[in-house]
């Protein structure tokens, strides 16, 4: 899995790492797509869309609303995106 994330200018002309595009565990059980739209969707196993909901990207950091009210928060490290407990490798 490719760990080699792109910079792109924020709005306040920050450098801020380009998240765009799908995020996996290393086992894959966890994929997560995060959209150009600032949206994403979360699958877990077999189940497809177990969490969807809108995201914001700070730096190297990320907050995340769940449709459901929930918030959970995210950084960029080496490439390597820390959610929470979870750690996930961008797709190639």
């Amino acid at each position: 899995m490719a760990t080699n994330t792109e910079s792109t200018a924020g709005t306040n002309g920050e450098r801020r790492p380009d998240v765009v595009g799908m995020w996996t565990t290393a086992d894959g059980h966890i994929r997560q797509e995060l959209r150009p739209d600032g949206r994403y969707d979360e699958a877990r196993g077999t189940r497809r869309s177990a969490y969807t909901g809108r995201y914001t990207v700070t730096g190297n950091h990320i907050d995340y609303v769940d449709d459901t009210g929930f918030t959970a928060t995210g950084d960029i490290r080496d490439g390597v995106l820390h959610h929470e407990h979870l750690v996930l490798y961008r797709e190639a």
